[in-house]
């Protein structure tokens, strides 16, 4: 697998390496257990910085497309084909969307919902 950035483009660094690695696992040119670079390796080789990888990393783990396994490295995770076709930012948006639609229709204001959101964000009552 090759895995390209461009700098110029305005889809952020990290966006393109998550992309690039979904793309790879659904073309099959990755298979579960397969091992990626390092954090440290790929950040070298596409001369980008570290934090950059390791933002992309966190959130494909996060997905469950790759495992990160201690020092051992990091691995493509079993269901990650599966997993690929998620978009949870998606659900997200769509999710809190509706959310947002109901409690407007009910006369709830902006400044209303963003302060309970904000509540109920920092309560662990959830």
């Amino acid at each position: 697998m090759n895995i390209m950035v461009d700098v110029e483009s305005g889809v952020p660094l990290f966006t393109q390496l998550i992309e690039q690695i979904k793309e790879a696992v659904l073309n099959d040119q990755l298979s579960p257990g397969d091992a990626l670079p390092s954090i440290r390796q790929l950040a070298n080789d596409l001369t980008v910085n570290n934090k950059t990888v390791a933002k992309a990393y966190q959130l494909l783990e996060r997905d469950s497309v790759i495992q990160t396994k201690g020092y051992r490295g990091t691995f493509i995770h079993p269901e990650a084909k599966k997993n690929c076709v998620v978009d949870l930012n998606e659900v997200l948006v769509s999710t809190l969307g509706d959310a947002v639609s109901s409690l407007r229709n009910i006369g709830a204001t902006d400044s209303e919902i963003r302060n309970v959101f904000q509540n109920v964000m920092n309560s662990r009552a959830y």
